[in-house]
């Protein structure tokens, strides 16, 4: 089994550098590529009034689904009753101080700790992944992943460092459709010391977005919401091999197809492990199921929002510059309105098929490595 979860995937790896070879006949790389933390590469095509309105009408569609489900053909399901609330846990009220410590030492820049504050981001996360999992104990009847799967947390962080990477190598691919500006404006930070401040960051990505999603799922209106929905079966062979397809094809047009980042490495796991008859949250959507994908998908754009503001004030006014992992933005043709955040307005919606492919990958690594990939009891696995 492990050897049909690994070979794809190794596959989606190679085929972006096998199209290179072809795309760059003078390099055989994209330009930029290797760099780490990546660097801007070049402008990418600005503003186009067709491919905004397109994909508006698009992430239009999306939010009436979340809004009024009824108009695509879900049923009302009356939800069970909700857990009685628990006193906040401990960690709860340590997570929140240390949060707003370290935002505070992020946003203010302030140097009354020293080099501290070039390290604020990471514990910044770790503080607020702590914040909401005290939350989630308090609504899930005492059940968190740091009081009931302490592991499951931790295994969460490495695949977490390892995942986002993926994304940063497949950005490469994309001619950068984000980067990280203020890397090399720290002289007090060596290279060596940035690559570790980065490395720790990624381990807070997923770990974040498990805890939204556990916290939605205490929600029973929510649960029940879209539990009763049109069934939809996908082809795994099929979401293989076109995401194979568009990843080959976006290192040939990479602004054209730069939404590929994201829904191509989406088709390759998700069709991997429908083809395998491993559980993902389109299984549930064969059975009428809604509620995995679209209460990950609502997860992680919900955390997004934290990410973009905090982002955002750590660079605004840009002196001083103390925040190496500041990123900014150059996604083509919709780059625009910017409200409190370098995420254009429509890129926001980009969070939702980043927070299915992380569960997604979740169970991939789970099932190659053999652990337990189960984090809200509602997911059968």
């Amino acid at each position: 089994m492990q050897k049909k979860l690994i070979m794809p995937i190794i596959l989606a790896l190679l085929v972006p550098l096998i199209a290179s070879w072809f795309a760059y006949p003078d390099t055989h790389l994209p330009p930029g590529f290797g760099l780490f933390p990546p660097q801007y590469v070049a402008d990418a095509p600005g503003f186009n009034l067709i491919v905004f309105c397109a994909l508006a009408f698009v992430e239009l569609v999306v939010l009436a689904l979340f809004i009024a489900p009824t108009l695509f053909g879900f049923k009302k399901v009356m939800p069970a009753a909700p857990n009685k609330p628990l006193p906040l846990p401990v960690w709860f009220w340590v997570g929140l101080v240390s949060t707003l410590f370290f935002l505070w030492l992020m946003w203010t820049r302030v140097t009354i700790f020293g080099s501290l504050v070039y390290y604020a981001f990471t514990p910044l996360w770790w503080s607020f992944i702590f914040t909401l999992d005290g939350v989630v104990y308090r609504y899930n009847n005492g059940q968190s992943l740091f009081s009931s799967k302490p592991k499951t947390l931790l295994i969460s962080a490495l695949v977490s460092l390892v995942g986002w990477y993926v994304f940063e190598y497949y950005n490469y691919f994309a001619l950068g459709n984000w980067y990280y500006p203020q890397t090399e404006s720290i002289p007090s930070l060596s290279h060596e010391t940035v690559v570790v401040i980065f490395l720790l960051a990624y381990t807070t990505v997923w770990p974040a977005i498990f805890q939204w999603y556990m916290l939605l799922n205490t929600c029973p209106s929510l649960v029940s919401r879209y539990s009763q929905g049109p069934k939809v079966s996908l082809n795994g062979n099929f979401l293989l091999y076109a995401g194979y397809v568009l990843l080959f094809l976006m290192v040939f047009w990479p602004y054209p197809l730069f939404w590929v980042l994201w829904i191509g490495i989406l088709m390759i796991f998700s069709g991997l492990l429908i083809k395998l008859n491993i559980w993902t949250p389109f299984t549930e959507m064969a059975k009428g199921n809604w509620t995995p994908a679209l209460l990950v998908a609502l997860a992680t754009m919900l955390n997004g929002f934290v990410w973009e503001c905090w982002n955002y004030g750590s660079a605004h006014p840009q002196m001083p510059i103390t925040n190496p992992n500041y990123w900014v933005y150059d996604i083509p043709y919709v780059n625009v309105i910017h409200i409190f955040s370098e995420m254009p307005l429509l890129g926001y919606m980009g969070y939702m098929p980043f927070g299915v492919l992380a569960l997604v990958m979740w169970i991939w690594a789970g099932n190659v490595f053999g652990f337990d990939t189960k984090i809200v009891d509602s997911d059968q696995h």
